[in-house]
């Protein structure tokens, strides 16, 4: 389930459950914000039960959802008062508002992108319009997990001493990738198994992927169909039997 939708249908459990309780006789106003804003958390808790969203996220949650219930519960005194809020909480109230509403939309943006119909107006252009960004740096555990395999992997091919030589080029709408691989000699390698795929920067996953042939003595080559224009990572795999040898990535442009 999605932050947006979490955080938002959240906010008008709030807001639903604040006015249920009012027509609970003898219930204190304090006390009836309180569960307002806590239920809401507490599901929201359980929700997301092997599902950490990160620290940042929680936070956010439990801001609104507080803040929502002592706004309602501050409005009800004013109101039981018989008095007129002056107008300063008024444009705090409205700014804050405001805000979480924008930073919403900013949210759902980065992640899944302008609506197809919006992007199309706003950026122009034919074929699919990519105007999402999800990041290119985790911040939980399996990231820092990533950032330690990643290194112990670069060591391993340093102690390997395998010279890889990768030249991709563009035509036709296909990128045809040849890879030369030598140990530390300069002498080929041979019986390498070697994977390209073709990943969007910033996406969690390849587009699309192609395993190489062997066209020379320490030669592997392959053409992949780019699924579209733009930016793309040349991600390339070479493994000795199942185990990984080498890994590399770079960029390249399709006008």
């Amino acid at each position: 389930m999605s932050t947006l939708i979490t955080l938002f249908g959240g906010l008008g459990a709030v807001l639903v459950l604040y006015a249920l309780g009012g027509f609970i006789r003898g219930i204190p106003p304090m006390l009836r914000a309180t569960l307002a804003g806590v239920i809401p958390l507490l599901a929201y808790f359980v929700l997301i039960l092997g599902k950490w969203p990160g620290l940042d996220v929680v936070a956010m949650h439990i801001s609104v959802f507080l803040a929502a219930a002592l706004v309602m519960h501050a409005l009800a005194q004013f109101r039981r008062r018989g008095k007129r809020m002056h107008w300063a909480p008024k444009l705090l109230i409205v700014f804050f508002t405001g805000l979480v509403v924008f930073n919403a939309g900013l949210l759902y943006v980065a992640n899944s992108g302008l609506p197809e119909p919006i992007g199309r107006w706003w950026m122009g252009g034919e074929g699919k319009v990519y105007s999402g960004f999800s990041g290119v740096v985790a911040h939980d555990q399996a990231a820092a997990k990533a950032v330690s395999s990643e290194l112990s992997e670069s060591y391993r091919e340093s102690r390997l001493g395998w010279q890889v030589e990768t030249d991709a080029q563009m035509a036709d709408g296909m990128v045809h990738v040849m890879v030369r691989v030598r140990d530390r000699t300069g002498l080929p390698v041979d019986n390498v198994r070697g994977e390209i795929q073709l990943i969007r920067p910033g996406a969690t996953s390849a587009s699309a992927q192609l395993a190489l042939a062997a066209s020379d003595a320490g030669a592997y080559q392959g053409a992949l169909a780019l699924p579209a224009t733009g930016r793309w990572l040349l991600d390339t795999r070479l493994y000795l039997g199942e185990e990984l040898r080498h890994h590399g990535t770079q960029e390249i442009s399709q006008p």
